[in-house]
């Protein structure tokens, strides 16, 4: 069964701050580029992604812009079942995927917990290998990514070297 509803994520307007934002945070990658010309290459950049079981495709990423709600209008499953995973990228390689599940094995979706206990249990075990003083970690402004334990534990590992909103490096709204 489908229902229909409307998403305001499609509508999302332009904030006047959200250019100043953007600018400090390009004028900041600037500016670590000038010191290491491979600073790019530091980072890795997380985020998770749904994946609908029945077929139904995902369309998360789509966006309309505009200063007025578009009345833009989706057909959704009413109960699907889906599966969430989630990665890291960068020069090295991929981190990842992890599939976000319960104790039983279900596929669950992401909350703060959860992700913290992947970060613990599998994300700082696969940074092992690698030299994490050189490296940078990325996440977007979701809730369960920028909830105090949350970027506390981030910064135990990374220190400084956080983009995220409320981290040391605010990654930019709607970006």
């Amino acid at each position: 069964m489908y229902c229909q509803e409307i998403y305001s994520q499609f509508g999302l307007a332009i904030h006047q701050n959200d250019h100043q934002a953007t600018r400090r945070f390009v004028e900041w990658a600037q500016n670590e580029t000038a010191v290491v010309p491979d600073f790019h290459k530091r980072i890795l950049f997380s985020d998770e992604a749904h994946f609908w079981l029945n077929g139904y495709v995902n369309k998360q990423n789509c966006r309309i812009w505009s200063e007025a709600n578009p009345q833009v209008y989706v057909e959704i499953p009413l109960n699907p079942e889906k599966l969430t995973l989630w990665c890291a990228l960068w020069a090295g390689g991929i981190i990842g995927p992890y599939f976000f599940k319960n104790d039983e094995g279900h596929n669950v979706t992401v909350n703060g917990n959860r992700y913290r206990a992947m970060i613990t249990n599998f994300f700082i075990s696969k940074l092992n290998n690698h030299d994490v003083q050189e490296l940078w970690f990325q996440q977007d402004g979701a809730t369960c990514h920028t909830a105090r334990a949350t970027i506390d534990l981030l910064k135990d590992t990374f220190g400084d070297r956080l983009i995220s909103r409320f981290g040391p490096v605010n990654w930019p709204p709607r970006s």
